[in-house]
């Protein structure tokens, strides 16, 4: 009997841990995350056993989910940066095309950092990043009025570690549907 249950322990252990991994992909990804998909995130994404383009067919067209599944949403910086990389650049160019298909949507970019660096500062470099997405953005000619930014710096981390890996997936911004007009 203490057998059987610490095998159902294991497996659902198992099962848990293959969940989370399978949630952990990203659109733009992180340095060092393997595969590339929809995102899932701090603004939800696919469940284990679903592939993107199973949720892709699933997600109502102009909703952050069809956003996360059929562009991504989320670019990466480097440590102390708001330059966009190239890689950030092409999901930024996918997303201006997304929000010219879906014009009625408004968008929050989220800017956010590691946790190194005071307070203050962060929030100052998560602004710059939201603003860095905006204006790269508004540049592919996308309405500055459909683009609202905000900076939590540190605050909301998608990997709590302490390490470089944990640092690179913080180091971003989102694109959040914000709401239709």
């Amino acid at each position: 009997m203490i057998a059987t249950a610490a095998r159902m322990g294991a497996v659902l252990m198992m099962a848990a841990a293959l969940a989370w991994l399978a949630g952990c992909a990203s659109s733009d990804e992180a340095p060092g995350a393997a595969g590339k998909g929809g995102g899932a995130g701090a603004h939800g994404g696919a469940g284990a056993g679903i592939s993107s383009s199973e949720l892709k067919g699933q997600a109502q067209p102009g909703t952050q989910q069809d956003l996360e599944v059929s562009v991504g949403d989320r670019v990466f910086f480097d440590y102390d940066s708001s330059v966009l990389s190239p890689t950030a650049t092409q999901t930024l160019d996918k997303q201006a095309a997304w929000l010219k298909r879906y014009p009625n949507v408004i968008v929050t970019i989220e800017g956010h950092t590691d946790e190194r660096g005071t307070r203050e500062y962060n929030l100052a470099l998560g602004d710059r990043r939201a603003n860095a997405v905006k204006n790269y953005l508004v540049a592919l000619q996308v309405p500055s009025d459909r683009l609202l930014t905000i900076s939590y710096g540190e605050e909301r981390p998608v990997d709590p570690g302490h390490d470089e890996a944990a640092w690179a997936k913080n180091r971003r911004a989102v694109t959040v549907v914000t709401t239709t007009q």
